[in-house]
């Protein structure tokens, strides 16, 4: 073989090569300067890296663990029907309740096209258990469904909204603002008030409240509760000004025909499938 065959093939297995690894001489002049680099500038770069990696991994972290909110909680005071809604919301059958002592718990699906499925939440409505149960889990509410006796609502007014008050002023609430749904049950007995008076007369016991709890604060110099103000300094308190959604709705997890009529809930179910 002669001198220029062989310059030939050689030429040509040197172009094949580099088609074959193009970057290979780009590689080489990165690491040539690399070595040529001061370890303490290495070191600060290496360093600098893995700090932007450990914050993307915690922000990624840190913001997935704020949509992971899926649980709709039903609360409320003592025999305002919490648990018949429950049952009614699961498998619209009527059940005999009695007061709870503990949370029940079961998967819902909403009534809209996506088939959104939330865990549904019954809390103990009793004063000496709520703050145990709310404190397990308002961290993971998407929504408050705050149900209230409608037929003996003028006996409990002042009840219904300390219970509101102590929800609304909790600073876990107020950062994560779910949808809060004011849920007027027994709509079906004759004396029930609407769920627009029920509101109005909620809006006026809770600027009440804000006043005379603003003032137990100031004169403990701040040193009890977390100092949230509800609504806006220097106006009458409504619920329009709160940082959440909030909607007043009518509903009857009895029904109006009784034991073995269906539940008139639609509104509630409406609410939901906005969530």
């Amino acid at each position: 073989m002669d001198a220029g065959s062989t310059g030939g093939n050689m030429g040509e297995k040197a172009d094949t090569e580099m088609a074959e690894n193009p970057f290979e001489p780009y590689i080489e002049s990165l690491l040539q300067k690399v070595e040529e680099q001061d370890p303490v500038f290495l070191i600060g770069i290496i360093v600098a890296l893995a700090v932007v990696v450990i914050t993307c991994v915690f922000l990624k972290y840190f913001l997935t663990s704020k949509t992971v909110r899926s649980a709709v909680l039903l609360v409320g005071l003592c025999d305002s029907g919490k648990t018949l809604l429950f049952s009614r919301l699961l498998s619209g059958k009527f059940k005999r309740t009695q007061t709870s002592i503990t949370d029940s718990s079961a998967p819902y699906k909403t009534k809209n096209d996506r088939g959104s499925t939330w865990t549904l939440i019954d809390l103990p409505g009793h004063d000496s258990l709520r703050p145990q149960y709310l404190e397990k889990f308002k961290s993971a509410a998407r929504a408050i469904v705050f149900v209230v006796d409608s037929a003996i609502f003028q006996k409990e007014v002042r009840d219904v909204a300390e219970f509101l008050y102590v929800l609304l002023t909790d600073t876990v609430i107020s950062r994560n603002t779910p949808t809060l749904l004011v849920a007027c049950n027994k709509q079906d007995i004759t004396m029930a008030k609407s769920a627009k008076l029920i509101q109005q007369q909620l809006e006026k016991e809770m600027n009440t409240l804000r006043v005379t709890r603003s003032a137990a604060l100031s004169s403990q110099d701040g040193l009890v509760g977390g100092g949230l103000y509800l609504g806006k300094k220097g106006k009458d308190f409504e619920f329009s000004q709160l940082p959440l959604k909030v909607e007043f709705l009518e509903c009857s997890a009895r029904g109006s025909k009784g034991e073995e009529g269906d539940a008139d809930i639609e509104s509630l179910e409406k609410s939901l499938a906005k969530l």
